[in-house]
């Protein structure tokens, strides 16, 4: 199977996004004629005020980006993993941070709800409140992708290793990560994460990133970008480069089941309360 990772600059205006994410992926359909097709965290809309967040967040299953990946997914014949899409929850004033998959025939095949929120304070002191606008999902999410099994999570996630074990004991052997990983944090922790989250699983690993500025007001803000895929082994097999664009690999279930093969963790883990 043959995937692509979309790499992307978004910023607060969501009809420039939706055409940039279309502009993206018709690039990546005609290049590299991938089966699958990811995108960064919040791809429709970064950046803005609360106000600004709230008036793009969409209705599932309505709204422009939504109904955009949906066509797009049906016309290419292409699976689409949409990244996050800003979510109005229901009975919530809070926001939801989501992911929707497609399948070839546009059909909703998964959703799945951020978990762990990004509340933290920045080696700048820059201070991170997502809690304030979001409210975190309560449910894992795999789906079946031709022969394999895909894992759902998002962005901070990735420092929370007990939700990749459950992934991985929901049959997962590809792991997908969008994000929009600060460029503090993303230069000294992004890549090792992704690398050890691979390890840990003995999935593929794909990690769909936000790269560039964008505006919080007035502050500017950047993400990391560097959208890699990592192999069962922990060997980065493809990485993007500065800016917009996109990288595309191939993914072989072969490598998933030799790696396990050789070094049977599942086998081997004996239940904490044994110890």
């Amino acid at each position: 199977m043959k995937i692509s990772l979309i790499q992307m600059n978004s910023i607060n205006d969501k009809p420039a996004n939706i055409a940039a994410a279309t502009r993206l992926i018709e690039q990546a359909v005609a290049e590299e004629r991938p089966d699958w097709i990811g995108l960064p965290e919040c791809f429709d809309f970064i950046g803005g005020r609360r106000a600004d967040k709230e008036a793009a967040a969409e209705r599932l299953p309505e709204g422009p980006a939504y109904r955009a990946m949906q066509e797009l997914a049906r016309r290419h014949r292409v699976f689409i993993h949409a990244g996050s899409i800003l979510e109005k929850a229901e009975g919530e004033e809070r926001l939801r941070n989501t992911t929707v998959v497609f399948d070839r025939d546009g059909a909703e095949i998964a959703r799945y709800r951020k978990i762990h929120m990004f509340d933290i304070t920045a080696p700048d002191g820059t201070e991170y409140r997502e809690s304030a606008a979001f409210a975190p999902g309560e449910a894992v999410a795999v789906y079946p992708c031709e022969d394999m099994i895909v894992g759902c999570s998002i962005c901070y996630d990735i420092r929370f290793p007990d939700l990749f074990q459950v992934l991985v004991a929901k049959g997962a052997e590809m792991i997908v990560l969008p994000a929009a990983f600060t460029q503090q944090t993303g230069k000294d922790h992004w890549e090792v994460l992704c690398r050890a989250r691979a390890i840990e699983t003995q999935t593929y690993f794909c990690a769909p990133a936000q790269t560039g500025a964008h505006k919080i007001g007035d502050e500017t803000r950047h993400s990391y970008g560097h959208s890699l895929v990592v192999d069962p082994w922990g060997h980065v097999v493809a990485k993007a480069s500065d800016g917009a664009g996109v990288v595309s690999t191939r993914i072989d279930l072969d490598r998933v089941k030799t790696v396990r093969r050789q070094i049977p963790v599942a086998q081997h883990k004996v239940p904490l309360a044994r110890v």
